[in-house]
């Protein structure tokens, strides 16, 4: 049996196409912020700041200045009814800490798991357009943009598989518009070093 932990890790998936008519409220995603201010921090700085960004035209502008998706060149990124309903624009504060390594990533996981868990999907993203998005909400040279995070209620089917070689391990759609995402075996992570002789 599947662990619940587990389980969420499975499900905390990159979602690319969104059902619009699904609003988060600001609320929601203030308590997830709120939890996820707990996570482990590098010498505990706490560096990372969030915009919370709800409002339609203003989302519509994000969406249109990121890339969705790479492995797929055919695909322009989600159309009008598929698209991300809410964003959280991640920061550096640089008065803090001048990168924020690990702490990014604790705190990325965490918010996935805790939307999954609520039904709901995110997609990460290095911050295409950041010049943009800084001027659009003028920020101060010390706040950097360090990730985008498009939100919503997933409204594709995303199927984890195994992959057949190492080399295969691009994300693919069906006929049926299903989302494959293959994973490399265990067996391909775990490294069994060679140990050198004591004599």
């Amino acid at each position: 049996m599947q662990h619940i932990l587990e389980s969420l890790i499975r499900k905390n998936r990159t979602c690319r196409r969104f059902d619009e008519t699904v609003r988060i409220e600001p609320l929601q995603i203030k308590r997830w912020l709120n939890a996820i201010r707990y996570t482990a921090s590098m010498r505990n700085v706490q560096p990372l700041k969030y915009i919370i960004v709800t409002d339609p035209a203003e989302c519509n502008e994000i969406t249109a200045l990121q890339r969705w998706a790479a492995m797929l060149p055919d695909w322009d990124g989600p159309e009008v009814g598929e698209r991300p309903t809410a964003y959280l624009i991640q920061l550096l504060d640089t008065n803090l800490a001048p990168a924020a390594r690990f702490d990014e990533g604790l705190q990325l996981e965490a918010l996935g798991l805790l939307a999954s868990e609520a039904g709901y999907g995110m997609c990460i993203f290095h911050g295409y357009g950041k010049g943009d998005i800084a001027r659009m909400y003028d920020l101060p040279t010390h706040l950097s943009i360090n990730a985008v995070i498009a939100l919503g209620r997933p409204m594709e089917t995303i199927i984890l598989e195994e992959a057949r070689n190492p080399e295969d391990v691009k994300y693919w759609r069906d006929a049926e518009g299903k989302h494959h995402v293959p994973k490399r075996p265990l067996e391909e992570i775990i490294v069994e070093p060679n140990k050198p002789s004591i004599f």
